[in-house]
């Protein structure tokens, strides 16, 4: 699939069949992840692969708001909670090349540890569509992260941005709603050309 087409048809899907994913395909996505960029290439992050469905199981009581609106999210086959590890970066930029000695979080200008997880999430999103497969990344409200930890043995310092659905899409998943090409904010309405407020 030429990879203007995975892009034009990356979306978030919310109904799966309870069809497998092969071992091989599974882990090309996960694999994918792994290229993602990441500061001073820090890779300050981890990946909890769920693809037993005892493991899945366990999973989806953090998530009670999705099991509720969208049952058929559970069918999925593999589920991936990316977690964010902030100290590596912390001490990455601590090193002799980089010389933040004091490991002061404020000399950051953004979480770049939430930021490059986010981009290996988008990575493994996009690998499914090449795949043939749907996904969606969804959130773990903070009132369940310390269950989900303690759950699946999470260290502290690993922080859950949310969590991935991959699978394939159910054959009578209602389709999308027409609401969200009408949602969709034009080029010309948040690209600035040259400065801010120039569109053209």
């Amino acid at each position: 699939m030429e990879f203007s087409e995975v892009v034009r048809r990356r979306r978030m899907i919310r109904h799966y069949s309870d069809k497998p994913l092969s071992p091989e395909v599974i882990e090309r996505i996960l694999a994918s992840a792994l290229r993602a960029p990441s500061a001073g290439f820090s890779q300050g992050w981890a990946f909890l692969a769920l693809t037993d469905p005892a493991d899945r199981a366990r999973f989806w009581p953090f998530i009670p708001t999705r099991v509720e609106q969208t049952p058929t999210m559970q069918d999925a086959p593999l589920v991936v909670v990316p977690l964010a590890h902030k100290a590596t970066y912390l001490n990455r930029y601590a090193e002799p090349d980089k010389g933040w000695e004091d490991r002061a979080e404020a000399r950051w200008p953004a979480p770049y540890w939430h930021i490059d997880t986010g981009m290996a999430a988008l990575l493994m999103l996009l690998t499914a569509v090449d795949e043939g497969l749907g996904a969606c990344f969804f959130g773990i409200m903070p009132e369940h992260l310390q269950p989900f930890r303690e759950e699946f043995d999470v260290p502290e310092e690993y922080a859950p941005i949310g969590a991935i659905t991959v699978g394939y899409r159910a054959e009578d998943a209602p389709p999308p709603s027409p609401r969200i090409a009408q949602r969709r904010r034009p080029a010309a309405e948040v690209i600035h050309r040259g400065q801010w407020g120039q569109h053209t």
